[in-house]
């Protein structure tokens, strides 16, 4: 079941994102923010958070401008990240159509990310839910002292813009 993602979520949206960090493919961070920093960067409107039958949080989707410039309005980068023992169920597809569901409703058209090509998961799940690949922005950060690339991979609305 996809939820609207709440704070009582918060220790275990927390812990699940640490599991990716920890794994060094999903992101350049080093360590999960606080919950008020995270809750404070992320659209209210277009975060969730899958549960099992149990209330247990097996993954969650989270958005966030890429500008305040007002020709951005319609853009967001989003992060989505399932728990290690819930990979291979579904979930990443059901939390990314919850998130494009509410994101078109909202008038926003365009979601992106930037994914590591390493992510060979991540890069299908996206590709399922009808992102396409921009590009890869090679060398764009440091992480655990070496250059990592990133694939831009964005999908464009059919019903907005």
């Amino acid at each position: 079941m996809v939820v609207a993602l709440a704070p009582e979520h918060a220790e275990q949206v927390l812990a699940i994102y640490q599991a990716g960090i920890d794994e060094g493919n999903a992101t350049f961070e080093t360590l999960a923010p606080t919950w008020e920093a995270f809750d404070a960067a992320k659209l209210p409107g277009h975060r969730f958070a899958a549960l099992d039958s149990d209330s247990r949080v097996l993954g969650w989707v989270a958005a966030s401008s890429v500008s305040d410039r007002c020709a951005y309005a319609g853009v967001v980068e989003h992060s989505v990240y399932v728990h290690p023992d819930a990979r291979g169920r579904g979930v990443a597809a059901a939390l990314l159509k919850a998130l494009i569901d509410s994101t078109e409703a909202a008038g926003i058209w365009t979601i992106q990310s930037g994914i590591f090509p390493e992510n060979t998961a991540s890069l299908a799940v996206h590709e399922r839910a009808g992102f396409r690949v921009i590009g890869t922005r090679e060398r764009i950060g440091r992480h655990h002292g070496r250059w990592r690339d990133t694939v831009l991979v964005e999908r464009r609305s059919t019903r907005v813009g």
